[in-house]
């Protein structure tokens, strides 16, 4: 077959679909009994932190993708995630049932109960690397030219820490929180998962102490909905409120369980010097997160990893470095983007896991990424630009990753492409993948630079004025649009930013067309700019 999906999770069914979509062989194979069996378990306390906002007032499907963030891309066959529940947090059981509806719908080839144990190479020859096989725990064995791994992260990440054997994992820790009462509690780990266990005692526990190292990222000012979420952070009140909480900013030391089963724990604190202070608890918890799982790859086609050994290292094409033709998908691509854009969470890696068919169908069936042609006017670019950061949820919602590429062909012809990782673009269009490119304009949705470094509450911080036709970056999500020379791909020649909008609407004549326009028509045309209206 020509490709292989390993995981029925979100990213595995987005990629069967378009596989589908496309006619090609393939297969996703699952250990469990039905798609989505993460969802079964996580998060432990039911509570998705994916946004789903029915009511936008909007009547554009596309629109309303942006407040959308666990529908999968489909046609209009497949009910939407925001129909199944007005919830805006909702319910984990919720996606259970979406997934499940999703592949029953498009009829995705899903074989369950299928766990592969073992993916090796052993076709391969003088002419390269041959097909990949693997086997399953029944003896099954699938071959296939090229493999999909969309199977997320597996494994707790265990950091090195003396005595963390001893402690208690997220995965495996009681949820109800009676089984705390009157106790003493250290919480290993600062992300999402150990503010919702840290939130779910906070009635019952005498003391909650949540740890670790580094600054406390808010998403609400860094942006990056993997950083602590406003829905987890009642706990913060707790502590600045000095009601018996705290969040301790250092390094565990060491762990050590006592006798009667309680702990002794040495903190290294970052604020006073990595003073090393030793503190009793009752219970210490693990919620460290979650790491990719190597283990059934064979040393002919074992990925190199990367990010202390948490995820499969991948090119701009999610393509493993060191075994060609293993690509993939989901969660796992976050090391392209990492803590910086969406690619961790479906709201990103749907249009990641299209972006990379796209390459696919390229790369392997002749077929060029989709584009449309423009008259090789800055009249038509400005107004192709413009329909687009006004209403794509793939730019929205994969900030600076994601960018629609204007190609100014050598013939002097314009195509326009949508939603090409923008790392992606620079290399192949210097390796000659998108043609005769002369020059080519990106457009992107970004913050701007420190937005993560300023309390956007603070009324003191400068910003840019909305009126502002200066092109001037803001720190607000706004386009940016950027030329590169063909010859020299992934150096900018000029930027152009077009000024933040509360609205997220950038159809100003004055603030954002007639400026944009005016930046491009002399890097399309070869014409001086024209005056302004």
């Amino acid at each position: 077959m020509d490709y292989l999906v390993v995981g029925a999770g979100p990213a595995g069914l987005q990629a069967g679909y378009f596989l589908q979509q496309a006619g090609r062989s393939h297969l996703i194979v699952e250990s469990g009994a039905a798609p989505g069996e993460f969802f079964t378990r996580f998060p432990r306390h039911r509570t998705l932190i994916s946004i789903n906002k029915v009511h936008t007032g909007w009547d554009d499907p596309e629109l309303n993708m942006r407040t959308d963030w666990n529908s999968l891309l489909s046609d209009e066959r497949t009910p939407l995630f925001t129909a199944r529940t007005s919830r805006y947090f909702p319910d984990a059981d919720e996606m259970v049932g979406y997934l499940a509806d999703f592949a029953a719908t498009h009829r995705i080839r899903v074989r369950y109960h299928t766990r592969i144990t073992e993916m090796s190479r052993p076709f391969g020859g003088p002419d390269g690397p041959g097909d990949f096989l693997a086997r399953a725990a029944d003896g099954t064995t699938y071959r296939a030219r090229r493999v999909i791994v969309a199977t997320g992260v597996t494994r707790p990440y265990i950091p090195a820490i003396e005595g963390v054997e001893t402690a208690e994992r997220y995965d495996e820790v009681s949820v109800d929180p009676a089984g705390f009462t009157g106790q003493r509690v250290l919480i290993i780990g600062r992300a999402n998962s150990a503010f919702e266990t840290a939130d779910n005692l906070i009635e019952t526990a005498a003391v909650i102490h949540v740890a670790g190292p580094g600054s406390l990222k808010l998403a609400w000012q860094t942006h990056f909905v993997g950083h602590l979420r406003a829905v987890n952070n009642n706990f913060l009140d707790t502590y600045q409120l000095k009601l018996q909480n705290a969040v301790l900013d250092g390094n565990i030391e060491r762990i050590r369980q006592q006798p009667d089963g309680s702990y002794v724990v040495s903190v290294s604190f970052s604020r006073v010097n990595e003073v090393v202070k030793d503190i009793a608890y009752d219970r210490v918890i693990l919620a460290t997160g979650f790491r990719f799982d190597p283990s059934i790859f064979a040393p002919e086609c074992r990925p190199e990893l990367t990010v202390n050994d948490r995820f499969p290292a991948q090119t701009d094409a999610w393509e493993s470095p060191n075994v060609p033709g293993l690509y993939f998908a989901g969660t796992i691509t976050q090391v392209r983007d990492f803590k910086k854009s969406t690619s961790g969470f479906i709201h990103g890696f749907r249009y990641g896991v299209r972006a990379l068919h796209r390459i696919l169908e390229a790369r392997h069936h002749d077929r060029p990424w989709p584009a449309r042609a423009l008259p090789a006017t800055a009249e038509a670019v400005t107004d192709a630009v413009i329909a687009r950061v006004n209403r794509s949820s793939a730019l929205f919602q994969v900030f600076g990753f994601l960018g629609d590429a204007v190609l100014v062909d050598r013939d002097g012809t314009v195509r326009y492409c949508e939603e090409v990782p923008v790392d992606h673009l620079h290399t192949a269009v210097g390796e000659g993948g998108f043609g005769e490119v002369g020059s080519y304009v990106t457009v992107t949705l970004e913050y701007g630079e420190g937005h993560d470094r300023v309390n956007p509450f603070d009324i003191t911080a400068g910003r840019v004025s909305q009126q502002d036709t200066t092109g001037l970056d803001g720190r607000y999500l706004h386009p940016v649009v950027r030329v590169f020379d063909g010859a020299a791909p992934g150096k900018a020649t000029a930027e152009h930013h077009l000024t933040e909008n509360l609205e997220n609407e950038w159809d100003s004549e004055e603030v954002h067309r007639a400026p944009l326009r005016t930046f491009l028509r002399p890097r399309l045309t070869g014409q001086a700019p024209a005056a302004r209206p």
